[in-house]
């Protein structure tokens, strides 16, 4: 299934219109508590190993999604370089959300595989952040 991606000028664009679009924070709780994007929401799609280093998928994730936001909400998907939310918006659309689109560069960049940026993220860009 695709999905459509967009930077993070576009996706500040799309929350500051009056199209009603929410930034879906899926990076973990630790991560989102440090800086987020101001008025977003946080349902990580991946959580801390119990078992270890790492992290492991959130089996309630879809369903957590579904508390918060109707079939046909305007959701914005971010984590911290654009993996993490990518997956999160493919399991969205698959489970019939129909308003997804995804944020390349997440919260901080998109880095290639010698970590060089790619795409600058939100708040490589001077956007506004939080931490409340």
């Amino acid at each position: 299934m695709d999905i459509k991606r967009i930077d993070p000028e576009e996706a500040r664009e799309l929350l500051d219109s009056e199209e009603g679009y929410t930034y879906l924070d899926v990076r973990s709780e630790e991560e989102f508590a440090m800086d987020h994007v101001p008025g977003s929401i946080n349902i990580p799609v991946a959580t801390r190993n119990p078992m270890g280093p790492g992290l492991v998928p959130n089996p309630e994730f879809t369903s957590q999604v579904e508390e918060q936001f109707d079939k046909d909400s305007r959701i914005i998907t971010a984590c911290l370089r654009g993996g993490r939310s990518l997956a999160a918006a493919r399991a969205l659309a698959e489970n019939g959300f129909t308003g997804i689109v995804d944020m390349r560069g997440g919260y901080d960049a998109e880095l290639d595989a010698f970590g060089n940026v790619i795409v600058e993220g939100w708040a490589r860009r001077g956007f506004p952040t939080t931490t409340d």
